[in-house]
């Protein structure tokens, strides 16, 4: 009798990953993008379009016409490395979270000499690719446990 449990549990917990593996497709057709190995989730609350990782990968070094910066002047390459303390790091940060960020910034209900003028110009698309590339990148995030 408890052989015959323990291969019914084995089967639901195969199945179970099964399901799980078929759920867990990283584009459109169940492939995640080439270099896109860590892409941000395809909904957004912010109520953008889906991001890519590519366009945002581009889109994070080009120079803005507002300040003549980069994303990555300033917040460093692949956003973890600013090059001023009071600048947050980008990577890995949650896309969502970003996406709501810069269309605050670029709405002018968020303030910042440089990020609110470099947001002005951002379309929608332009914003969820940001959002897809810095939430895409490796985390060096830490929270503020144990600091004091």
């Amino acid at each position: 009798m408890t052989n015959k449990i323990s291969i019914i549990r084995i089967s639901a917990i195969a199945a179970a990953l099964l399901a799980l593996a078929a759920c867990s497709g990283g584009g459109e057709d169940g492939h995640a993008e080439a270099g896109e190995a860590h892409a941000a989730p395809t909904s957004s609350s912010a109520g953008l379009p889906q991001g890519h990782v590519t366009a945002g990968e581009q889109l994070a070094s080009a120079k803005g016409e507002a300040t003549g910066q980069s994303c990555v002047d300033c917040h460093g390459a692949e956003g973890n490395a600013p090059i001023d303390a009071t600048y947050p790091k980008l990577g890995g940060q949650y896309a969502d979270y970003l996406a709501h960020a810069l269309q605050q910034y670029r709405g002018g209900d968020r303030e910042h000499a440089l990020m609110s003028s470099q947001a002005k110009s951002l379309t929608d698309q332009q914003i969820a690719d940001l959002a897809a590339y810095f939430g895409s990148r490796e985390s060096q995030l830490r929270d503020l446990h144990d600091v004091h």
